[in-house]
């Protein structure tokens, strides 16, 4: 077959291939359109999910006749410059959208531009174009899409059921409502229930915005993000450890107000949360990344959902650094969505709806170690040398815990205790902790009601402890509610985090190989590792490239005893290419600590002193991410005193 030159209308058909995926592409396309002419109010109506009618009205510029001709042509646009084609500030900027539509479909346009006397209008079907002619309409667009893919029938048996589109279009609105939360979005059809987003105003606009699309839930249990490192700027929140979701379908990013799912992006949330969530659960954010648009190329996917950072690594760091810097800062907060959990269950119900009086941010008034007066971090956070000295919040003193802390929990100095038990002598010796050797013996009757309230204590965030149930669950008085805590969970984050800090402390103890290990691997592979030999050096495995296919592994961590070498820098090399991180071994290591924090730690059946049970109360208060375990369930939970007389209809 010879070569010959393509019809225009085919020509547009293979382009919308690409654009119109599915109805929730069109959506998107109109309605960043819609942005990007100065849209204050933005409607939209469905149809089938989209099926059958898409229709985008807004109260933007408009366009005039001679701009109404040139839109429907392949290639025309206002958003971009010939001479910088990467300084991009716009959503659209290709100029393919409308003729894409226009040739899959039934597209009608009518628009007016503020300095017109009347409005024009135009009607494509399949590709063909009618004459423009005189309309009424105020200023501003409306874009209508019928039949949807009636030029090319065959697109429409790979389309999913009414509803399934119907909900794509949904996701596609509320992630540009999130953008530009001073446009006013409404979304409505006889295939949905009608979804409207006004318009914020304020310095608040983005949280506001936030709460309208993910509920007063994600604001109440996130945390501020406002970082910047060189040219780039990172914003927005981030949910807390134990406010998480089964999906990764609730995490929002965007780059310069572009809603973008970007594997750097991704990678950077799963390790910023690596430490504190259980692999099959998922955080919930909403960030906003701005940086110059030279930096970043938008125009590296047909439908710009992906995008290209000339230092990716900055970005990354800069996203992984945020996060767990917002981690610390929470200390021991914990999502409010608990304490609604356990009401309803209390009730029968089993729903999930929100306790009333649960709605504050932090479950117990937002309390921040470091927000208290003559607050010392250094010293808060720094490990005790027993498992319960008491560090004084406001002036940062230590203070030995009543007689048999020492004895009860003691982890001995944490560069003795923490390496001892990994055995960094001897790397493949029994994981143990001699001082908690005796923690499963009862040590005392819990009846903690006997000692007398202590008023101050109970206005700290944890209250005073005031008893011990099934020899697992401590119960403390708040001023205005309980809080009931899992104590092998809670000690186990004290402990983990105890460890964690003396490995960062000093260096990992490595163990040398006899014998270097040869593992020989595709010449790509090999190139990544060997660009990241110093990093992985950090954490103790000393690698280098031995010829072009091969890498040579000289030390391993102590930490991680006999290992099966190869595999793991198989591990590495697969997540270097994936997500372009080499962060294999340092969760090997955070695993070994968090397993060792675990088999170290109290143990439920362990009865506990009333002193000793407040103690624990008072480390969790200092102790950073202790509102969550290491496996990511919470620690505690706080139950407000309306809600429980609300159980016992006193209210």
């Amino acid at each position: 077959m010879r070569v010959r030159q393509l019809g225009e209308n085919v020509i547009n058909q293979i382009a919308a291939g690409e654009v119109i995926e599915r109805p929730a592409s069109v959506i998107k396309e109109l309605v960043e359109n819609a942005v990007d002419a100065g849209a204050s109010t933005v409607e939209i109506v469905t149809a089938a999910g989209g099926k059958t009618l898409m229709r985008v009205s807004d109260d933007g510029r408009g366009m005039n006749r001679d701009d109404l001709q040139l839109a429907i042509r392949r290639h025309c646009t206002s958003k971009l410059s010939e001479e910088d084609l990467f300084d991009i500030r716009s959503l659209g900027f290709r100029g393919e959208a409308l003729p894409s539509i226009g040739a899959v479909s039934c597209l009608s346009i009518q628009t007016r531009h503020a300095d017109e006397d009347h409005a024009w209008s135009i009607l494509v079907e399949g590709g063909k174009q009618a004459p423009i002619a005189p309309a009424a309409r105020r200023k501003g667009t409306q874009v209508e899409v019928r039949d949807l893919f009636f030029a090319t029938p065959v697109r429409l048996k790979f389309l999913k059921s009414d509803r399934a589109e119907a909900a794509a279009i949904t996701e596609i609105v509320r992630r540009i409502a999130l953008a530009y939360p001073h446009v006013g979005f409404s979304l409505s059809g006889a295939d949905r229930q009608s979804l409207n987003f006004p318009a914020a105003r304020g310095e608040d606009a983005h949280l506001a915005r936030i709460a309208q699309v993910l509920g007063n839930d994600f604001t109440d249990n996130a945390m501020e993000i406002d970082a910047a490192r060189e040219n780039v700027r990172l914003s927005g929140f981030a949910g807390l450890p134990t406010y998480h979701r089964g999906n990764a379908q609730h995490q929002f990013f965007f780059v310069n107000g572009r809603p973008v799912k970007d594997k750097l992006l991704l990678s950077g949330l799963r390790g910023a949360y690596a430490d504190v969530l259980a692999r099959d659960r998922h955080p919930v954010v909403v960030l906003f990344i701005e940086v110059e648009p030279g930096l970043v190329d938008v125009n590296v996917h047909p439908a710009k959902a992906d995008v290209r950072f000339r230092d990716g690594q900055l970005v990354r760091g800069l996203l992984v650094g945020s996060i767990k810097q917002a981690l610390v800062q929470s200390g021991h907060r914990s999502s409010t969505a608990n304490a609604a959990v356990a009401l309803d269950a209390l009730r029968g119900s089993g729903g999930a709806g929100t306790a009333a009086g649960a709605g504050n941010a932090g479950g117990y008034g937002g309390w921040y170690p470091e927000r208290q007066t003559g607050f010392n971090a250094a010293q808060a956070f720094r490990p005790a040398a027993s498992a319960f000295e008491r560090v004084d919040p406001g002036t940062g003193e230590v203070h030995e815990g009543p007689a048999g802390y020492a004895t009860a929990f003691d982890l001995r100095e944490p560069e003795t205790a923490a390496y001892d038990a990994v055995g960094f002598a001897g790397a493949s010796s029994p994981v143990g902790q001699a001082g908690l050797a005796g923690l499963a013996i009862p040590s005392a009757d819990a009846r903690a009601h006997e000692v007398p309230v202590d008023e101050i204590r109970t206005r700290l965030p944890l209250g005073a402890a005031r008893a011990q149930v099934h020899e697992t669950y401590l119960i403390a008085q708040t001023e205005d509610g309980m809080v009931i805590v899992d104590q092998h969970a809670a000690h186990e984050r004290l402990v983990y985090e105890r460890l964690k800090e003396a490995l960062a402390r000093r260096d990992v103890p490595r163990q040398m190989l006899l014998i270097p290990e040869v593992i020989e691997l595709p010449e790509e592979d090999v190139a990544r590792l060997a660009e990241r030999a110093e990093d992985l050096e950090q954490v103790g495995l000393s690698l280098e490239a031995f010829g072009p296919g091969a890498i040579a592994v000289r030390e391993t961590p102590a930490m991680l005893g006999d290992m099966d070498i190869r595999g793991l820098v198989l591990e590495l090399a697969d997540e270097l290419a994936e997500w372009e991180t080499a962060d294999g071994v340092r969760e090997r290591l955070d695993h070994v600590a968090a397993t060792m924090a675990c088999h170290g730690s109290i143990r439920a059946g362990r009865r506990m002193r009333p002193e000793e049970m407040d103690a624990l109360l008072r480390e969790m208060e200092a102790t950073p991410l202790s509102g969550q375990c290491n496996h990511g369930r919470p620690t505690w939970v706080e139950l407000k005193l309306t809600d429980i007389e609300k159980l016992f209809g006193r209210k």
